[in-house]
């Protein structure tokens, strides 16, 4: 099982949380040290990619389905059809709602912009509230919630260095203390968050170098 991957990505994370609760084991490429497996794992370039035998998959959710019916133990999906669906529904608002919004926030860590970022707090506050709705039917720990933890923690990073006041309805932050203390969350987090703030840092030192060289040229 090869995982090609960045270290900053968290739909990369997100795959790792689920490879890590299902004990799998894995081996991670770089796609810069490995690209022609990577471009045969994904031919159009997104990450993260799979490599399983002589089988390739690129895509967080193609690959987190895939392990799904590969891998069955243990579930990842309850046994229901209705609670299936709403944990897929969990998944899909993480991949098309939540994270677009947060996604709004990272080009403004190395260049800000006052209004973009107005109006990105305003939008992961109300996805926030959205997903508090979602979370009004209890599921046990699944494929749908392994975006989450590295998402929320890219909102702290993010909110912090931009000076932006996020709103966090009890019952998501309720939810994320327990996402937090599952064994394959928490190990994924303990990789992962230097791996985000090293790109935090990278985004301000070039922030830093375009003021002072913008100072330079306006004294």
């Amino acid at each position: 099982m090869i995982l090609y991957s960045v270290p900053h990505s968290l739909y990369c994370a997100k795959t790792r949380i689920l490879l890590r609760a299902k004990g799998i084991a894995w081996q991670e490429h770089s796609p810069a040290e490995d690209r022609a497996g990577f471009s045969a794992a994904s031919p159009f370039g997104n990450l993260p990619a799979l490599r399983h035998g002589d089988f390739t998959l690129s895509d967080s959710e193609a690959i987190a389905e895939y392990l799904e019916e590969a891998f069955p133990e243990p579930p990842m999906l309850p046994q229901s059809l209705p609670l299936r669906a709403r944990m897929r529904e969990r998944g899909r608002f993480h991949d098309t709602r939540l994270e677009p919004a947060v996604r709004l926030l990272f080009p403004l860590v190395a260049r800000p912009d006052a209004a973009t970022a107005t109006r990105a707090q305003e939008a992961v506050s109300v996805r926030l509230v959205h997903l508090a709705r979602l979370l009004a039917w209890p599921l046990p720990f699944g494929l749908g919630d392994c975006g989450y933890a590295p998402t929320f923690l890219w909102i702290d990073l993010l909110a912090e260095d931009l000076g932006l006041s996020i709103t966090w309805p009890d019952a998501v932050r309720t939810w994320r203390a327990e996402l937090a203390a599952i064994p394959a969350v928490a190990e994924e987090l303990r990789a992962y968050q230097p791996q985000a703030m090293a790109w935090m840092d990278e985004k301000r030192a070039l922030r830093i170098s375009e003021n002072s060289a913008a100072g330079g040229l306006n004294p």
